[in-house]
């Protein structure tokens, strides 16, 4: 019955109060793709979003479900979320925004399936920005909030070290091995780190990655190609790694994990695989999968295919997963497991009085920040200026503004050059912080001059 309704493995749903199974919702929840919301992880948010406004209206508006919700009921979920007495309760503007996103999402698809007469609150007409230049767009009232810029948090380079080495690697923040460390995968887990934070990558991006697409050791620094099939809004980018964390990484295929998959695929891990994918040839483009008419290309491939992905071995049998970071068990890891990780890295660290708290996209953050200083480094030495001397806002932005940003957005991904511009304020407040820590980073420099701007985009 699942598979003929087009329910996959993980796909989330829904139970009202009492355990029913609203049918037409979680048709919603199961066709989001369809609609836009294509990552695993776009569907969980959007699913919980959607979860939290129904067990609001059941506890707090009289056991209403979303199909009675009006615009009273979301005006009062607005002052719940938002501007609740107690701070703690309070959430970000981003996340409100993402909420008002899957609710706007489900009036579409409702009025669409003819499931709503009409849109059950306010919407206004709103003019935003893109790519095509001016466009206006009909967006839930409710939606629009005073904005503030939220507070970019990153953190300089040496305490991140202080950081993957206390929480992740199990060492005492004097240095050295603590004895009573019983922490597994400390290794890979801190590589995973080093791999995000000198990348920018997010981490839907980095756990989603394949063995094949890797770059080759030689000549020790190599480009990485993120799929459009696993980046946000489905668009490739290109970033590049450090030589070290190469190495690093090259070492954990060799030794690390190819130990782990021999010896799970001697105890029959692969053997009984879940509707495998089997591959029979990879290389750094696309994939042969046995029956298929054609290769598959890695755009074409996401996240839940990439899981199924599985090379054979000479005699046709499974000989492992294609997916590059595997769990103790020889199985993919999920992004939830990197964030129960990260997690457990703060607890320790906070039991150390090690004052650091450190997330996935902090280390995005910490990437743009510094590759930003690396930026105003470069400059400053084009311009036969002094490296010692402070700058103000608005002479780093005259340096800066133009193509190092437009470079920057495209290491990062962003669908606006204006979004990296955010990161100018904290360039401006911890200048010293930054620069301070330049030397570890100057092979990047390396990245910027491979990118490649497109003349017509270029920012003048």
């Amino acid at each position: 019955m699942l598979r003929r309704a087009g329910v996959t493995e993980r796909v989330p749903f829904i139970l009202a109060a009492d355990g029913s199974y609203d049918l037409p919702l979680n048709r919603f929840i199961r066709e989001l793709p369809e609609w836009g919301v294509k990552s695993e992880n776009g569907v969980s948010g959007y699913c919980s979003d959607i979860m939290l406004i129904c067990r609001f209206l059941h506890e707090a508006r009289g056991g209403k479900n979303i199909w009675q919700m009006d615009g009273d009921d979301l005006r009062a979920y607005k002052q719940a979320r938002l501007f609740a007495a107690d701070p703690d309760d309070r959430i970000k503007e981003s996340t409100w925004g993402r909420a008002m996103a899957a609710l706007d999402k489900w009036v579409r698809w409702s009025l669409y399936e003819g499931l709503l007469e009409k849109e059950p609150f306010r919407y206004v007409d709103k003019t935003v920005m893109t790519a095509q230049g001016a466009k206006q767009v009909r967006v839930i009232a409710e939606g629009e909030v005073e904005w503030h810029r939220e507070p970019i948090t990153f953190v300089p380079y040496e305490e991140y070290l202080l950081w993957r080495d206390v929480g992740l690697l199990g060492c005492l923040p004097g240095g050295g091995r603590d004895p009573k460390w019983r922490g597994r995968n400390g290794e890979r887990n801190a590589l995973f780190a080093d791999l995000l934070v000198c990348t920018g990558m997010r981490l839907g991006e980095a756990s989603s990655l394949l063995v094949p697409e890797l770059p080759p050791l030689a000549p020790e620094r190599g480009d990485l190609h993120l799929s459009a099939a696993v980046t946000k809004r489905h668009r490739p980018r290109t970033v590049f790694m450090r030589k070290q964390v190469l190495r690093e990484l090259h070492h954990y295929l060799a030794i690390e994990r190819d130990e782990l998959v021999q010896r799970r695929g001697l105890g029959g891990a692969y053997e009984n695989w879940k509707d495998p994918l089997l591959v029979r040839r990879a290389n750094r483009q696309a994939v042969v999968v046995e029956g298929a008419g054609r290769s598959w290309a890695y755009s074409s491939i996401d996240a839940d295919r990439r899981r199924r992905l599985v090379s054979v071995d000479t005699h046709g049998q499974p000989a492992g997963p294609l997916w590059l970071w595997l769990g103790e068990d020889g199985q993919p890891l999920r992004s939830s497991t990197w964030q129960s990780a990260f997690r457990r890295a703060n607890e320790r660290c906070a039991k150390f009085g090690v004052d650091l708290e450190v997330h996935p996209h902090t280390l995005r953050h910490t990437f743009a920040v510094h590759m930003l200083g690396l930026l105003l480094r470069q400059t400053v030495r084009a311009m036969g200026m002094q490296e010692d001397r402070r700058f103000t806002l608005a002479q780093i932005k005259r340096m800066l503004i133009g193509n190092p940003m437009r470079k920057l957005q495209l290491l990062l991904g962003h669908a606006r050059e204006e979004t990296v511009y955010a990161y100018l304020d904290v360039l401006d407040e911890a200048q010293e912080i930054v620069l301070s820590a330049l030397a570890e980073w100057d092979e990047q420099a390396a990245a910027l001059d491979q990118l490649q701007v497109p003349a017509a985009r270029v920012a003048l």
